[in-house]
């Protein structure tokens, strides 16, 4: 007869596969039973071959019969699926969009990406998953003053890792021919013209609302001038294309604002060209010409989408549907790329993937996935409010995910070795995860010495090993002295003894924790070193990265509690 464990067993591998549309996995079911129905966690040794015959069931079936078995066991739980993904994941619809979308995203390689990046990349990955079509990765990079030349491979490498789903590669340095071409055809419409002005004597009549000589020239004359610009014959600062737009208008910004400009120096890392497009006119151009149906970028672009829809309305072209969220306001890492490059430079930081900066290199170093970077960003949504980037809800996002797949194990930062009086040879058997006990253990063998976190036994009477015993601490001044005090855990929770994380003097590995506000020296588990470049959890610490394995040293990087 099926017990009531092997029918909860049932139910959630069935809500595991429903929810994921895959086979379900032992370990994670384990949890969630685990996890709701504490009443069963001392039946937890049976639950490994229960759960995986459950989950063997499982994987047989189909979607359809999943689900529709789940809606006759349990219908509560399909419920909950549903609801819970429709609050978090759904966006508000794009007007227009119901037959596909073309989105774009467009870094400009300065530097790797990072958080303030994120946000755009991922809403407009979004949608290009939602509706379907086309997802362009525009890089801008027609500022030779802004360009790395490493940056190039860095935002590949970037977008990667994000997982975002990019259909066409556009770099605007392979286009000058084409700015160069619509920019002819707008002083040959009327709507540019060549300044060769003094830029103070231009700034200063802009903002008195009145033109500059160069306005009244003809289109021969200006087409003219454009050529000299072409052939190199002015350098920079000699000549700028500029946009005709109303010289009354509220906003001194919009004032014939600039299209085309000369930079000779430095030397572009990808073409020998000296004329460059401003990210105005580049981007409405090729906003046009590569399709984009969709922009969603930030309301500090508004002023850029008012000047953009002058470039359209000259050459009768449909602009895209605009969306502008509020500002993200980050705060606890450095953001500026020239403060980041700087810091590299000065040696205030170790590189790009620096646990101090807000790239995604290093958000990735500290153990966040890709996927928690996604989550968090589609909870943040488009709102026009601004609002403050929530490292909480980052890390609750990632938890979710590390969580089921991290191993346990101890860490004693800044240790006190001590020997427990009376103190039985004992082995403790640590699961390697609480809700996957198919994984095995790790074996502490405690005799002779041992090492305890000094933080956690300071003023302490008695505190409880985890996985041990307790023991009584009596202080001689800042010398502690450790005696055995019995196997109860009623007894410890009667004193309010804490229990704490502790390892063999004998076994023991030096670990460095690096966190951004300081790092923990101590010792961790011998295992912890076949760990590198995953996520741990240092039981009452919180989750880490291994970073790397060292002359016996372990380096790891904190993530979150």
């Amino acid at each position: 007869m099926e017990t009531d464990i092997e029918r909860l067993l049932y139910i959630y591998a069935l809500q595991n596969a429903v929810k994921h549309d895959s086979a379900p996995k032992s370990g994670t079911v384990i949890g969630t039973v685990l996890g709701k129905h504490p009443e069963f966690r001392s039946r937890a040794k049976e639950l490994g071959p229960l759960a995986g015959k459950a989950v063997a069931e499982v994987a047989k079936m189909s979607a359809a019969e999943r689900k529709s078995r789940l809606l006759e066991l349990a219908p509560e739980l399909v419920a909950e699926l549903t609801e819970t993904h429709e609050k978090s994941r759904e966006l508000p619809a794009l007007e227009g969009a119901e037959n596909g979308v073309v989105m774009r995203f467009a870094p400009n390689p300065s530097g790797p990406l990072h958080l303030g990046h994120a946000r755009a990349s991922v809403l407009n990955d979004y949608y290009v998953r939602r509706y379907g079509g086309r997802y362009v990765l525009r890089v801008e990079d027609t500022d030779p003053r802004r360009v790395d030349p490493e940056a190039y491979a860095m935002v590949l490498e970037d977008i990667e890792w994000l997982g975002l789903g990019i259909t066409d590669i556009v770099y605007q340095s392979d286009r000058l021919d084409i700015y160069y071409d619509w920019c002819r055809k707008l002083i040959e419409l009327g709507g540019a013209y060549v300044c060769v002005c003094d830029s103070e004597r231009f700034r200063e009549l802009k903002l008195k609302g009145k033109a500059c000589p160069c306005r009244e020239r003809t289109v021969e004359e200006n087409l003219e001038l454009w050529q000299k610009m072409l052939d190199g014959e002015f350098y920079e600062g000699d000549a700028t294309v500029r946009v005709k737009t109303e010289l009354d208008h509220p906003d001194p910004a919009m004032r014939d604002y600039s299209a085309m400009r000369i930079v000779n120096a430095p030397l572009h890392p990808r073409v020998e060209n000296t004329v460059f497009p401003l990210m105005n006119f580049s981007v409405a151009v090729d906003d046009h010409l590569l399709g984009i149906t969709h922009v969603i970028r930030g309301k500090d672009h508004i002023a850029n989408t008012r000047r953009q829809r002058y470039l359209f309305d000259y050459f009768g072209w449909k602009p895209p549907v605009y969306r502008h969220y509020g500002r993200m306001g980050i705060s606890g890492v450095v953001l500026s790329t020239s403060g980041m490059r700087e810091g590299i430079r000065s040696g205030l930081y170790t590189g790009w993937d620096d646990i101090h900066l807000g790239t995604m290199r290093a958000i990735a170093r500290r153990g966040i996935e890709p996927e928690a970077v996604r989550n968090a960003m589609i909870d943040i949504g488009i709102g026009e409010t601004d609002i403050s980037f929530s490292w909480e809800n980052l890390y609750a996002r990632n938890k979710e995910l590390v969580d089921p797949k991290a191993n346990r194990y101890f860490f004693v930062p800044d240790p006190v070795e001590v020997t427990v009086e009376e103190g039985p040879r004992r082995e403790a058997h640590a699961a390697l995860h609480p809700s996957d006990p198919a994984r095995g253990v790790r074996t502490l063998v405690a005799e002779g010495r041992i090492l305890l976190p000094r933080a956690d036994i300071e003023g302490r009477s008695m505190v409880r090993l985890k996985d041990l015993y307790n023991i009584r601490i009596a202080w001689d001044g800042d010398t502690p002295r450790v005696s055995y005090a019995g196997d109860s855990l009623e007894e410890a929770r009667s004193e309010k003894a804490p229990i704490i994380q502790w390892l063999p003097a004998e076994t023991k590995l030096p670990c460095t924790l690096l966190r951004q506000d300081g790092s923990l020296e101590g010792f961790c588990e011998p295992l912890v070193a076949g760990e590198t470049d995953r996520v741990v959890q240092f039981e009452r610490i919180g989750f880490a990265r291994v970073d790397s394995v060292d002359d016996g040293r372990v380096s790891a990087y904190f993530a979150h509690r």
